[in-house]
């Protein structure tokens, strides 16, 4: 199956970032699944209480009508409103069949950022199958956690879908290239992560992106990668690929202890 990764640079304006999000499909020509960043929707920097929606409101509503009209499944960052007044961080996943949002579980509370004063939590992993590829969803600080991705795996999953809008600073890059690297090898899984693009510009130091989207495959390899800028990349993943590795590298099969989630 063929996945693109559509690195844009979004703006606060949810309506204009449909028009990126329309723009990426169309260059996403061949691809099944299309796969743009966290915050797809707004970039952060921005008071996101005002911009969030549910799942069955405009915003979305409006990505899946884009997804079906190009026969495909669109994967974008946004945010849905929570009980308590803040915001949930929602990787919609939309087309078809499929109209479903997986809530960031790890929130950004790092490297002098506070991503939970006005983000709830997530408390579920995700998966979604597409033509019998079952995908695994997650967010950014997610990639952190090796844990996730492995009971992604152990829930059929042959890879994972990565949106992220990752902060900028010293050694961040190699940070975040080594740790979509590991988080292959630790489930054996293909990682397709894709990034926001680096906006030129300090949004008051909010992580509005760095760039560099990446595919690593279920050993570890780099497949594909984009620089800074804008732009869109494919990439097949193939289970057969998946199965031979976890033969390879039994990783999954050799724990000793048990999986979390």
């Amino acid at each position: 199956m063929r996945v693109a990764l559509c690195q844009i640079a979004s703006t606060a304006d949810p309506e204009a970032n449909l028009d990126l999000l329309r723009a990426g499909v169309d260059q996403a020509h061949g691809a099944r699944v299309v796969v743009f960043p966290e915050a797809a929707m707004c970039r952060f920097g921005v008071p996101l209480g005002p911009v969030a929606q549910p799942l069955d409101g405009p915003w979305a509503s409006a990505v899946r009508k884009l997804a079906d009209a190009a026969g495909v499944v669109v994967v974008a960052g946004m945010f849905t409103p929570s009980a308590d007044g803040r915001v949930v961080n929602t990787l919609l996943v939309t087309g078809g069949d499929l109209h479903v949002g997986y809530d960031k579980i790890h929130l950004f509370d790092a490297f002098g950022f506070a991503e939970s004063r006005t983000v709830a939590p997530g408390t579920e992993p995700v998966t979604v199958t597409v033509d019998d590829v079952t995908f695994g969803l997650a967010t950014c600080y997610d990639v952190r956690f090796p844990e996730l991705f492995r009971t992604l795996a152990d829930r059929g999953a042959t890879a994972v879908l990565l949106g992220a809008s990752w902060g900028a600073g010293p050694g961040k890059r190699e940070q975040w290239e080594l740790l979509v690297r590991a988080r292959a090898l630790d489930s054996t899984s293909y990682v397709l992560a894709c990034g926001q693009a680096d906006p030129g510009v300090d949004h008051g130091g909010a992580p509005t992106g760095i760039g560099h989207s990446l595919a690593a495959s279920p050993l570890g390899e780099v497949l594909v990668g984009l620089g800074p800028e804008p732009g869109v990349v494919m990439v097949d993943v193939d289970d057969a690929a998946v199965a031979q590795a976890r033969r390879t590298l039994p990783v999954l099969a050799n724990r000793r202890l048990s999986s979390a989630g």
